[in-house]
């Protein structure tokens, strides 16, 4: 393993606002590949949440306007679902979205995630942006840190696999 994929193992989260979560991680793949992944309903499920878990793809119109639906099914065979709408997608750069937990209706982020183009590889930062500092410290205290580590992980995998094929 060469030294920045040992530095790109951990996703730098800080909060540069009072209502912002910023998530930094580098991906050892292309942009073009990186983009297309996050936007494949069919690879959703591949990568996205966490390795105890199931995701089921229950909506994604991926296309400003269009709504997204996610359902974890944990081993244990209980259910929790995220939800939002596409505000913007803007290939291979940009998706702006909003996010919110079924389990704490009304409590929506605004997520922008951009895709920086590094050659062989892609710095994907993630914005969170939420309507007070109690919500976002409610998502920092939520366990995030461990679940955005595990899915980028998951993700890295993905990527590893879809260049070898």
């Amino acid at each position: 393993m060469t030294s920045h994929q040992q530095q790109a193992a951990t996703a730098t989260i800080t909060t540069p606002t009072e209502r912002e979560i910023r998530i930094e991680r580098i991906f050892e793949a292309p942009r073009d590949r990186v983009f297309a992944v996050f936007t494949d309903p069919e690879l959703i499920p591949e990568w996205w949440g966490l390795r105890d878990s199931t995701t089921i793809v229950d909506k994604m119109d991926v296309r400003a306007g269009g709504d997204w639906r996610f359902i974890s099914r944990g081993s244990d065979g209980s259910e929790t679902a995220f939800r939002g709408s596409y505000r913007e997608i803007s290939p291979p750069e940009r998706v702006v979205q909003t996010f919110e937990w079924e389990g704490m209706p009304g409590y929506v982020a605004l997520e922008t995630a951009t895709f920086e183009d590094l050659g062989e590889r892609t710095k994907l930062v993630t914005t969170s942006l939420f309507y007070t500092t109690e919500e976002r410290d409610g998502m920092l205290g939520s366990g995030m840190e461990y679940g955005v580590n595990e899915t980028y992980a998951r993700l890295d995998e993905l990527l590893a696999r879809l260049a070898s094929d």
